[in-house]
């Protein structure tokens, strides 16, 4: 990166997220671009000045998805942890601490929660759900590596919890 650019990462962001599996399936956000590009993300958001990290995935998972603590099987795991030095067409990005969680819904949940997401700067996407497996190749953000999980439940080795640098040489913004 050129001084210009690192210049532009001057701050720091920290954005939680989850990997929400029902079974096998994972549920992903959808949306298409005005070029009619498909993109995914995980559900999650930004942490809110003073705002423990357990209260803003809580929260974000309650706007995103209409899921509460006690839906879920156990309490979330952290699964990964991407640091973010990405730029983007029309404004200058913080450098982003994403930090990956694991949830399981217990069983039912999954008929009671939302369809889709309105998302103040992004629009509307929908919650999709798919086989983590066929998760490989899709434009996701962040992009985790889903379909390497053994399975759904399987606790992650925390020396690969921390996956390599995400910048513009290895992520482009659709």
């Amino acid at each position: 990166m050129t001084n210009g650019e690192t210049a532009a990462f001057h701050r720091i962001k920290i954005r939680v997220a989850a990997l929400i599996f029902d079974g096998q399936d994972v549920a992903l956000i959808r949306r298409t671009n005005d070029r009619g590009m498909t993109h995914y993300s995980l559900p999650g958001g930004n942490v809110e000045p003073a705002e423990h990290l357990s209260d803003a995935l809580q929260r974000e998972l309650e706007e995103e998805l209409g899921l509460a603590p006690e839906d879920l099987e156990s309490p979330p795991g952290l699964t990964w942890i991407l640091d973010a030095m990405v730029t983007r067409p029309g404004s200058t990005p913080p450098r982003k601490l994403h930090l990956v969680y694991r949830v399981s819904l217990s069983p039912g949940v999954r008929s009671k929660l939302k369809t889709f997401e309105d998302d103040d700067t992004v629009g509307r996407g929908d919650i999709v759900w798919m086989p983590y497996e066929q998760t490989r190749g899709l434009d996701l953000f962040p992009p985790v590596p889903i379909s390497d999980l053994a399975n759904p439940t399987e606790h992650v080795n925390a020396s690969s919890a921390l996956l390599p640098t995400l910048d513009d040489s290895n992520y482009q913004w659709i």
